[in-house]
């Protein structure tokens, strides 16, 4: 049997000494500040997807990431919600793990949301992720509603009880929120630091309107 090709677009890249895993360019999150609405990638490559990668292609591609040396982590993140492939970050979780490599998972927080029934964190904690960061981005359930357009209703509560539940397992957990023109840092940080978590502000892109070419429009 003919074994399918691996995917178009990068599965895995490099920036700031990690090694970032992109599986999936599907989100239950439509952030209105996410630089998929306008770009294909970022660190000039292309993390457009024309298929989600199998367990092999994703650690195929990590082995040749780290031929060009050493790498702090590890780290699910990518151009989707990488929790959408929970089977697949568990899996090569416990592949990194076994090679003395740290893990991090990047993450919109709606990981027991997309799998009610497994218990995530303690699944991720089991396969030995070292860290998760939880991209919370406001300061109460209207705002989030809002600038992050989740498909769930009533997420912002399980994005919360995610990175506590998190802690609680014994991940080390950060929030984030991102820098959006209104945003409530702050606020932010505050609940971060109420529930025993890290935080950490990023950068707010513009978004631009992306051209015909750039969509493959003809």
């Amino acid at each position: 049997m003919t074994e399918p090709p691996a995917p178009a677009g990068t599965i895995a890249y490099r920036a700031g000494g990690s090694i970032y895993l992109n599986l999936t360019n599907r989100c239950s999150s439509s952030c209105e500040f996410c630089i998929r609405e306008w770009t294909d990638g970022v660190y000039g490559e292309d993390l457009r997807l024309d298929h989600e990668p199998e367990l092999d292609d994703v650690t195929q591609a990590i082995e040749v990431a780290f031929m060009d040396g050493r790498a702090d982590e590890v780290v699910f993140c990518g151009f989707g919600e990488p929790t959408m492939r929970l089977d697949v970050v568990l899996a090569v979780t416990e592949w990194l793990r076994l090679r003395r490599i740290r893990s991090r998972l990047d993450t919109n927080g709606h990981g027991q949301l997309l799998s009610p029934d497994v218990d995530v964190p303690a699944a991720l904690a089991a396969a030995g992720l070292g860290a998760v960061t939880v991209s919370l981005n406001a300061a109460t359930p209207a705002e989030y509603d809002r600038v992050c357009r989740p498909v769930f209703s009533k997420s912002y509560r399980a994005v919360l009880r995610f990175a506590e539940q998190c802690l609680a397992h014994g991940i080390e957990t950060t929030l984030t929120a991102v820098d959006y023109p209104g945003a409530d840092l702050p606020a932010v940080a505050d609940l971060a630091a109420a529930m025993g978590a890290g935080f950490r502000a990023r950068g707010y892109a513009a978004p631009r309107a992306r051209s015909a070419a750039e969509k493959g429009d003809h």
